[in-house]
């Protein structure tokens, strides 16, 4: 990692080359840059106030999420779910107490008495329905093939929050030892239940795991402990407000418990990016030789458009999830889009006030200068000579980079070719957890697969004849395997039954799938609905199958608007939407490699299922893709900074990635020790997560940023600024860019060192 503390290289006798055409700058200097920098003790006050505000607004803000989201809230498995839950509690339990008797067995009169009062119970308990169990019902699939366990069903309805509420009150009364048995507690609420404590548990390790490395990256970085705690101040801003908005929009809707994770990921993340960048274009001013008032206006002038720039982006591939209907995904929307504004808004205000305040005690407790070596008179601190040479290397051999970088790049997104989508269940917990426990006792002790079960929801009015010739039209159907039912309740048209039909293979396997299907053309005297995990699955696939191009295309027509509003060029913008999918190549094969077919599993403490929960690509495509355009536009600045100044295609390559490889690599590399913090989580979909975008910045940076992208610019030439008319024209009145506005129309000299951009692309090539 390069040190940021750089100091720009001289212009031609320290003067600027004047715009290459008339286009029109953006503002010099706003009234919000004014007052950060007159006023900023006043910033930083108001700014304390609204942080201890948002911690009181935002307390227990995990308590109010949700662990599930995975499911269409408008297709017809969830409608069956919820109409089965309200008609028949009993058919849809999701709290299981699963009763040991030991070597007595669960039919010893002792045992049997015992649950039976169980039983009663529970079934007596307040916010509990639908309670049966193998002891007053004698069903054979509530009883273990060995005879030494069975089970209690029940239902705990309402809300996530308020079901919650119930198991935890209610938990401590059943869980352990009753006379001659032993109850473990498990079910579906169980499961969600503990998978949200685990990951709140989990999320407190990573900060305390992320933070400490995070402070030593920092000052390797900018060697000043000063300046390495204001990245921190920003990132702790950023999530604290975010939690604050997530409390608020739980008070509407549904948000997963996992938006936390991102919420602390972009939150330290994106706050170092911003930050870094600031500082650095903040230490070249002061070393060029303007006072802090001043270096710091004309910060917020250059870098801090390209921030805001910056978080637009980012804002807008995570904004993408919001097409979904799933609130799995519409919540890392929302913790995303918060996080990043205020990440962008807080490296805007607070940092600018605490650099004002501070001046040149920025470099103050200097731990590096031990280790430091003196650099020669006369040598250039900011021309990052060893990224230079990387990129004249790259691109003398630009074929060969381009083309051994591709291929490699594609190789590692083979494995995804596989991919097999299946829904999270309780094996995302570790093997210790309780509510897992159970579920592997029922998967493999008790007949059948109960996950495995399709439900088949019958309505309408029916004669007994009717019901039982729609039973054998279904038993006669392809890859079933049993039917029982129908269980029925209500008489004329309020009548309701279900059927519960088992499929051949696993629960949520391709004959599960098909039976699905075939369930649901099968011709009925009555309408019907399906639901089961197999069903939850396909109609999840369907759902995104029809949104995801929606998402796709904004993602990609706002990203291509957006580089060229900061490029005007026609070609960077389509570079930049290939090159970024390309740095997601190895994420991709990385997540059906390690988590579905269960390479490295022992190392990194997860069981493999041989699918990958259907939202997960999406949420991490997402993400990925909008920090590697934040590198991206980085990039991007500086290269068409210098090119503007010097119209020198290939040495504009150069300065850009002399001028941020090293900043961009000391982001990723941060980021990423963030990400792997967070990927030590037991909660398997939260581990691909951290580990997956992990890899992915890395690449991104390391691989695609310090050779795809060089290479690529060398083969395309002086054509990469190309723009007609009509669009330079636009670009000429709209565009944006890291650059000062000229004082006057005639060239005007520039303090040594001034880094100025000429606004159109088009006319030099």
């Amino acid at each position: 990692m390069s040190e940021v503390k750089e100091k720009p290289p001289v212009r031609g006798g320290g003067g600027t080359t004047p715009p290459a055409s008339g286009g029109t700058a953006p503002p010099a200097t706003g009234g919000w840059t004014r007052f950060v920098t007159a006023r900023p003790r006043l910033t930083l006050l108001v700014a304390l106030v609204l942080t201890a505000l948002a911690v009181l607004a935002g307390g227990g803000v995990a308590e109010r999420m949700g662990s599930g989201g995975w499911e269409d809230p408008a297709a017809e498995s969830t409608y069956a779910t919820e109409a089965l839950a309200r008609e028949f509690p009993g058919s849809q339990p999701n709290l299981i107490l699963l009763v040991d008797a030991g070597r007595a067995g669960v039919d010893d009169p002792a045992a049997t008495a015992e649950a039976r009062r169980l039983t009663e119970r529970l079934a007596a308990e307040p916010g509990v329905e639908g309670v049966g169990s193998y002891w007053t019902t004698g069903s054979p699939a509530l009883r273990s093939e060995d005879g030494t366990q069975a089970v209690v069903a029940a239902r705990i309805p309402g809300e996530e929050k308020a079901a919650g509420e119930v198991l935890d009150r209610i938990a401590p009364e059943y869980r352990g030892a009753h006379g001659p048995l032993e109850v473990t507690l498990g079910g579906g609420l169980a499961v969600r239940h503990e998978m949200q404590e685990i990951i709140q548990e989990d999320l407190l390790r990573a900060e305390l795991i992320a933070l400490p490395i995070t402070l030593v990256l920092l000052v390797m970085v900018f060697g000043s402990a000063v300046a390495a705690l204001l990245p921190l101040g920003v990132g702790i801003v950023a999530i604290l407000g975010t939690n604050a908005v997530l409390r608020g929009i739980t008070e509407f809707t549904d948000v997963s418990v996992f938006a936390q994770n991102l919420t602390t990921a972009l939150g330290l993340g994106l706050a170092i990016d911003y930050a870094l960048f600031v500082v650095r274009r903040y230490r070249e001013e002061l070393a060029a030789g303007a006072d802090p008032t001043a270096a710091v206006r004309t910060t917020l002038r250059t870098a801090g458009r390209t921030v805001l720039f910056s978080a637009l982006t980012v804002a807008v591939s995570l904004a993408a999830m919001l097409v979904f209907p799933q609130y799995f995904l519409r919540s890392f929307a929302y913790a995303g889009i918060a996080v990043v504004l205020l990440a962008a808004t807080a490296a805007l205000t607070l940092l600018p006030a605490a650099l004002v305040l501070l001046g040149h005690r920025v470099d103050a407790l200097d731990l590096r200068r031990l280790l430091r070596r003196r650099r020669a008179p006369g040598k250039d601190a900011g021309a990052g000579g060893g990224w230079a040479r990387a990129a004249g290397l790259v691109m003398r051999r630009a074929p060969v980079f381009a083309v051994l970088t591709t291929a490699g790049l594609v190789l590692l997104g083979l494995p995804f070719l596989g991919v097999k989508f299946g829904t999270a269940d309780d094996r995302q917990l570790p093997a210790t957890a309780s509510s897992r426990v159970v579920q592997e006792e029922l998967r493999t002790g008790f007949p059948g697969d109960p996950g495995g079960s399709l439900t088949v929801l019958a309505e309408g009015a029916a004669t007994p004849a009717e019901y039982s010739a729609y039973r054998e039209r279904i038993a006669a159907l392809d890859g079933v395997v049993r039917v029982d039912g129908p269980v029925v309740s209500g008489t004329g048209t309020g009548a309701h039954a279900y059927y519960s039909v088992l499929p051949e293979g696993s629960a949520v396997g391709d004959g599960a799938q098909r039976a699905v299907g075939a369930l649901r053309a099968a011709d009925a005297p009555f309408a019907t609905s399906v639901t089961g995990q197999a069903a939850v699955l396909v109609d999840s696939k369907d759902a995104i199958g029809e949104r995801l191009p929606w998402a796709a295309a904004v993602i990609v027509l706002v990203t291509l608007l957006l580089v060229f509003l900061l490029t005007g060029s026609v070609l960077i913008p389509l570079q930049a939407v290939v090159l970024n999918a390309l740095s997601l190549t190895a994420m991709f094969g990385a997540v059906v490699w390690v988590f579905q077919d269960g390479h490295l599993s022992g190392l990194l403490g997860f069981t493999a299922t041989g699918d990958i929960e259907t939202t997960l690509p999406v949420l991490m495509f997402c993400v990925a893709f909008g920090l590697s355009m934040d590198y991206g536009v980085f990039l991007l600045s500086r290269i068409k900074e210098e090119y503007d100044t010097t119209g020198d295609h290939e040495g504009a390559v150069r300065f850009g990635l002399a001028r941020t490889g090293g900043l961009i690599t000391a982001a990723a590399v941060i980021l990423a020790v963030v990400m792997v913090a967070i990927g030590t989580s037991r909660v398997t979909n939260t581990k691909m997560l951290g580990l997956g975008v992990a890899l992915a910045v890395l690449m991104d940076a390391m691989v695609v940023r310090s050779l795809l992208v060089p290479a690529v610019m060398k083969l395309t030439g002086r054509l990469t600024w190309w723009a007609p008319g009509p669009l330079r024209r636009f670009h000429d009145r709209f565009g944006i860019s890291e650059s000062e506005p000229p004082a006057a129309p005639a060239p005007a000299p520039a303090p040594e060192g001034a880094e100025e951009i000429r606004e159109p692309v088009g006319s030099r090539g």
